[in-house]
């Protein structure tokens, strides 16, 4: 992950110290983005395929899909070493984004691989 301090990323030096505001490098904060997307959509994908084999229906399988979600937010939490200012500009980017299109995914190969499983 890129952090906001790089050397590549473009920061506005001010000689006022109440106007401290935080500035991230577009390229940086896009680049990180892809990186919790692509997590979020490989673990749902991995996820459903796990949920699909152990034979989970119902309300469990979507239990389970907010366990892997969790996981992968702590997971991402822990590769900022909980630092997460200075890679995006806020916790709902690791929390949140990329939620209802890994459900999709994980959908989608829950339901497959319980079928390839359990009905064939």
């Amino acid at each position: 992950m890129a952090m906001h301090g790089d050397s590549s990323s473009t920061e506005k030096k001010s000689s006022d110290a109440g106007d401290d505001i935080p500035t991230f490098s577009v390229d940086n904060l896009q680049s990180n983005m892809k990186v919790i997307y692509y997590s979020r959509t490989f673990l749902s994908i991995i996820g459903g395929v796990v949920a699909g084999i152990w034979g989970l229906t119902g309300l469990t399988g979507f239990v389970f899909y907010f366990l892997v979600m969790a996981i992968t937010s702590l997971g991402l939490a822990l590769k900022t070493k909980f630092s997460v200012h200075a890679y995006f500009d806020s916790w709902n980017r690791i929390v949140l984004d990329g939620f209802l299109s890994g459900l999709m995914s994980f959908v989608l190969s829950w339901t497959f691989a319980y079928d390839i499983v359990h009905i064939f």
